[in-house]
């Protein structure tokens, strides 16, 4: 037999056996096959096949040549370097192997605290790698599971504040409601004009209540983003004169004159229901802090950047601790009549800015209050 038909029969015997290597462990699961056969998929495991693959090719090259009396030149050099090579590559292998392990068990311990709610592990790594990747990978979605965690949080503590709100807010006109009935059903000595003013006390409270429950059920459609704008283009004109025929009733009522400057007619791309609605609670609040004779200025202006509508009434003002929160539902002010429910303002507010506008306010008190509400183009 040639050298060179034994090289053959070793190329066949390496691949039979190579393929057969790769099953072995499979085939007969124990704890001595698995120190040379491989029990995984990975790169390591797989080292085994190479190096014992190699080192039983070169012991039947040697057999095989033996045997037919042939004569093998730096066979024992050649025998060193193949176990030599299949050393280092499986030491290359395994140290890859045990750091791709470390950063793998590092990876299950970040996903174990994720599973306990901790999200205050700081895990960012600057290496490269798949595994790096996907380290992170979870760390942005710890971030973003301790932000949503913070805004249920928020979200629940907000919710719980707001029902405690709503309930004092109910609570207080439904109480006089019930006072005045029992006093209109057991007094029977109660005169007509008195039964009539309780009467309009009460209706006075129905319709706080009903302003109340609309308003809470418009926000809560802006809360969950269910509002849908049909903007189209109006005449500013049109929107003033709207808010007007609002509160005239209320302008009646305590003298009140309402002067309108617009420097040119200019369009407003808006949503004219809803903004008639903002600016008619700014304007009722206006009125509320304004006083019997008293007078508000309206003024709209118009530039490349924006157009303003700026409201301005020479009543009470705002006492400077509550100007930051006069936007917060449910908040009164220092100078808040007793029959404002602290939400006006809040829905202005929200439906302003969530129609591309923005509002704000300025005041000194017992001198003026200014809201100024600019659309942007």
């Amino acid at each position: 037999m040639s050298l060179k038909k034994i090289k053959i029969i070793n190329v066949v015997f390496l691949f039979l056996l190579s393929f057969l290597w790769h099953f072995m462990y499979n085939w007969f699961p124990n704890n001595i096959f698995a120190l040379v056969f491989p029990v995984n998929e990975s790169i390591w495991e797989h080292m085994k096949i190479i190096y014992y693959c190699l080192l039983l090719g070169s012991i039947l090259e040697f057999v095989l040549c033996k045997k037919n009396n042939i004569k093998i030149n730096n066979f024992y050099i050649e025998a060193m370097i193949k176990s030599l090579l299949g050393v280092i590559f499986y030491l290359i292998i395994f140290i890859n192997e045990k750091a791709k392990r470390k950063k793998l068990n590092q990876i299950v311990n970040l996903l174990e605290n994720i599973n306990n709610k901790n999200y205050m592990i700081n895990i960012e790594d600057n290496e490269e790698g798949i595994i790096s990747l996907l380290k992170n990978e979870i760390y942005k979605t710890m971030i973003m599971l301790k932000e949503e965690t913070l805004n249920s949080y928020n979200d629940k503590l907000s919710l719980k504040n707001s029902l405690e709100d709503i309930s004092h807010q109910l609570k207080t006109p439904l109480t006089s409601i019930s006072i005045m009935l029992d006093n209109l059903i057991d007094n029977d000595r109660i005169d007509d004009k008195t039964k009539k003013e309780f009467l309009i006390t009460c209706q006075k409270e129905i319709d706080k209540i009903n302003f109340l429950i609309k308003s809470l059920l418009k926000l809560s459609r802006f809360d969950v983003n269910v509002v849908k704008f049909n903007n189209k283009s109006y005449k500013v004109t049109e929107l003033i004169n709207k808010v007007i025929d609002n509160v005239g009733i209320l302008c009646d009522l305590k003298n009140i004159k309402i002067n309108v400057n617009i420097t040119n007619d200019y369009n407003l791309y808006i949503d004219l229901a809803w903004q008639v609605e903002a600016l008619t609670n700014i304007v009722k609040n206006c009125i509320e802090h304004s006083n019997i004779n008293g007078v508000i200025d309206i003024t709209c202006s118009d530039n490349k950047i924006y157009s303003k509508i700026e409201i301005k009434d020479y009543g009470t003002g705002i006492n400077k601790e509550d100007l930051n929160h006069i936007f917060e539902r449910f908040y009164k002010g220092k100078n808040t009549s007793s029959d404002g429910v602290g939400i006006g303002l809040s829905l202005a507010k929200t439906i302003i800015e969530t129609n591309n506008g923005k509002i704000s306010v300025t005041s000194k008190e017992k001198c003026y209050t200014i809201f100024e509400i600019k659309y942007f183009k």
